[in-house]
C-alpha cells in the first residue's frame, strides 16, 4: 500500500507541491493548513509519516509536534526557515526525525522521507523481534524484560534505570555486533525510554559498573574507538 503522508503547511503552493510531487511518486498525501484538523485526521487515517512546519498560525509546530509526540512514535519531518537554528535543534531534541530548510529541492524532500520510512518499518520489525523476548541471559546474568529486572549471578536484583535498562536490552539484542550511537539511540527508543546522544557515554559507564567484576578493563560492554560498543558476550534470548 501507498505511504500516507500527512502535511502541515499554512502555504498553499507548499501544499500543492507536497501533494502532486509525493503524489507522483507513490505516496498519498494529507495537507493541512494548520493544526486544527490534526487530531481528527490522526485518528481517523493511518498515518505513516508527518511533514510538520514550525511556523503555522494558532498551534505551531513544537506544540503541534509536543501533542502528536504524547501518544505516537509516527516519524516527523520538519520544514524550517534557514534562520531557524535554534528551533531544529529544539524539534530534534523534542522528538522530531529530521529536518529540511525552505526552500528545499523536492527531491531531496522524498528522499529524506523514504530514509525516514524505511528506519521506522526496521524499528518496528525490530520491535516486534524484541517483544516476543521474555529475558536474556549472559554469563549467569539474566535480564526480565516485562519485569525490567536484572538478576545477578549471585541472585541479587540490580537496580537499572530506564535509560541503563534500554540501552543494555539494545545491547543484548544485538550480542557481538558494534552499534553507534545513533543506533543504540534508536534501540533504546523501542523501549521507550528518555535517552540522548550526550548521555549514553555516561549511561555505559554506570552499566560496566553494575555487570563488570572490573569495570576499568570490560569483558562485556566492549568501546570500539570511533565506532560505537559491542557487547562480547554469547546472549540466550528467552521467548
Amino acid at each position: 500500500m501507498k505511504p500516507h503522508v500527512l502535511a502541515l503547511d499554512d502555504d498553499p503552493s507548499i501544499r500543492d507541491l507536497l501533494a502532486t510531487y509525493l503524489g507522483q511518486n507513490e505516496m498519498r498525501v494529507t495537507a493541512l493548513a494548520d493544526g486544527s484538523g490534526l487530531d481528527e485526521t490522526l485518528s481517523r487515517e493511518a498515518i505513516d509519516l508527518v511533514v510538520l512546519d514550525l511556523r503555522l498560525p494558532g498551534e505551531d509546530g513544537m506544540q503541534l509536534m509536543h501533542r502528536i509526540r504524547q501518544h505516537s512514535s509516527i516519524p516527523i519531518l520538519l520544514l524550517t526557515g534557514v534562520a531557524e537554528e535554534a528551533d531544529r535543534v529544539m524539534g530534534l531534541e523534542l522528538g522530531a526525525d529530521d529536518y529540511l530548510t525552505k526552500p528545499f529541492s523536492p527531491r531531496e524532500l522524498l528522499a529524506r522521507i523514504r530514509a525516514l520510512l524505511r528506519r521506522a518499518k526496521a524499528q518496528a520489525g525490530a520491535g516486534e523481534r524484541i517483544a516476543e523476548v521474555r529475558a536474556w541471559r549472559f554469563g549467569d546474568w539474566e535480564l526480565t524484560v516485562g519485569l525490567r529486572k536484572l538478576r545477578a549471578p549471585d541472585g541479587r536484583l540490580v537496580d537499572l534505570t530506564n535509560g541503563e535498562f534500554s540501552l543494555l536490552a539494545a545491547m543484548l539484542s544485538s550480542p557481538r555486533r558494534v552499534l553507534s550511537r545513533d543506533q543504540l539511540l534508536e534501540r533504546s527508543r523501542l523501549h521507550n525510554a528518555e535517552v540522548y546522544d550526550r548521555a549514553i557515554d555516561v549511561q555505559i559507564l554506570r552499566l560496566r559498573r553494575k555487570i563488570e567484576p572490573d569495570p576499568a578493563r570490560p569483558t562485556y560492554i566492549r568501546t570500539e574507538r570511533g565506532a560505537g560498543y559491542m557487547f562480547d558476550a554469547e546472549v540466550q534470548a528467552l521467548r
